[in-house]
């Protein structure tokens, strides 16, 4: 080791006197050092102060999240329902998830993102405001959390994509691709941002002290709901409970779900907006629930039927990540198992048997998995979370308490989403019509909408 103490190099000989040359160079070489430290290192302490609310980690897994959102949409959920319609309708679902991609894009830059999620004012409780109307404010250096900016918006804004493209499965094969567009941008403007407001924007749900932690009531009973009533609104398709109906393609419907089942980690991991241990059990019971429910309709199935579908297996275990979205953030292990038994079961009775005794035309079950599974999920949140379950506790003191919060935060998201979709579709159809003609729903909406073919003939 070379050690400089009052210019002695021990290093040079026994002798401690060292040449005015030599020195010197040392003298110099000292300053030097003091001057460098004395600019360099507390410039960069004050770099380092002035971003220690970014973390490198959290945004690199927040990139990434995002990406997995975006993903469920485009092509998860487009092929998992691609493949449910007919062949003469494929490329039409195919297109209505993309076109609703692009669309949401831009109204979440232009209005969404501010409304959903900046102060609303006196209005607050319901509404945010237009503080961000083009992403007014937004720059590099703006920081949420310990992300930027732009990473959360952008984040959020896949949940704006997937929540509209939700709807489509409800109605599809015989709605208008222009009442389409017109209805999941007003249902989007009207009932999606006040929602997300709501629970996730400082509104009225955080007040109450719910737990939504990815987006039960945002996502899946807001889409849920208006599926149900879009598909009453819009009609039977022609030959429905008459004709057999069948699923054209089930290998692009497993692979659909199988997308959706690992773009889910990003939805609900993603969803606590950090790298920690949180975002660790996310994971986990969102795999844990997808995995029981799935087994769950597949037993149910092979009970009542005789044999075990694959359609079945599919569609449970999307059930189960719809019902642990709302829990993700709060649930254990013994949580998840509950709540993926509960979707299994539940969503199952509503595919098979509810939509037999009302005789509505939901095409690809959005009501029975995401309506009902988001509010199982929502309501067993507040007992789920529990401690003595193995959750992280809650946001009440009591689980009664709790339970009833999460229960009022249903029954204003059926309300709120109902009333909205009844009086935009009640409009659309008075305006641009709702449905395709006959005709050109027996020759397929490939054809009559979009003068493509999804296969060549």
């Amino acid at each position: 080791m070379h050690k400089m103490n009052d210019f002695h190099i021990t290093s040079l000989g026994s002798s401690t006197d060292v040449c005015p040359h030599v020195r010197r160079f040392h003298s110099i070489r000292k300053w030097l050092g003091v001057l460098a430290a004395a600019i360099v290192f507390p410039s960069m302490g004050m770099a380092e102060e002035g971003t220690d609310a970014l973390s490198s980690g959290d945004t690199a897994w927040m990139l990434t999240a995002t990406v997995l959102v975006l993903f469920m949409s485009l092509p998860g959920l487009a092929l998992f329902y691609g493949g449910l319609v007919r062949s003469k309708n494929v490329l039409s679902v195919l297109g209505q998830c993309f076109a609703l991609a692009l669309i949401m894009t831009i109204l979440w830059v232009a209005y969404g993102y501010s409304v959903a999620f900046s102060d609303g004012g006196s209005a607050n409780r319901f509404v945010g405001g237009f503080s961000k109307f083009f992403l007014s404010g937004v720059t590099v250096d703006s920081i949420e959390g310990t992300i930027p900016e732009s990473v959360f918006l952008t984040f959020q804004m896949t949940f704006a994509i997937i929540s509209p493209a939700l709807i489509v499965g409800a109605f599809a094969e015989r709605m208008k691709f222009s009442a389409m567009l017109w209805f999941c941008v007003l249902w989007f403007s009207f009932s999606y941002l006040p929602i997300c407001h709501m629970a996730w924007g400082g509104g009225l749900f955080a007040e109450w002290g719910v737990l939504d932690f990815a987006g039960g009531t945002v996502v899946h009973i807001n889409a849920g709901i208006a599926g149900l009533i879009a598909c009453i609104m819009v009609g039977k398709r022609i030959g429905f409970m008459k004709d057999p109906i069948k699923p054209h393609n089930l290998p692009l419907t497993v692979i659909g779900a199988s997308m959706l089942w690992v773009g889910w980690f990003g939805f609900n991991a993603g969803s606590e907006l950090a790298a920690d241990g949180v975002a660790g059990m996310a994971m986990l019971v969102t795999q844990m629930a997808s995995a029981t429910a799935g087994a769950t309709w597949m037993f149910l199935e092979w009970k009542n039927h005789g044999k075990p579908s694959i359609l079945g297996m599919v569609t449970g275990a999307v059930a189960g990540l719809v019902a642990i979205t709302p829990a993700s953030g709060s649930a254990g292990p013994m949580g998840a198992f509950i709540i993926g038994i509960s979707a299994g079961f539940f969503c199952y009775l509503s595919a098979t048997k509810l939509k037999k005794i009302f005789q509505f035309d939901d095409s690809l079950d959005v009501f029975a998995v995401h309506g009902v599974g988001g509010i199982i999920g929502a309501i067993l949140t507040g007992i789920c979370a529990s401690a003595a379950l193995g959750g992280s506790g809650m946001e009440h003191g009591t689980m009664g308490a709790q339970v009833w919060a999460q229960f009022l935060s249903v029954m204003v998201t059926i309300i709120w989403s109902g009333i909205i979709s009844l009086i935009v579709l009640k409009v659309l159809d008075a305006t641009v019509g709702l449905r395709v003609s006959s005709d050109d729903e027996r020759s397929g909406l490939d054809l009559s909408s979009h003068d493509e073919e999804g296969y060549a003939s």
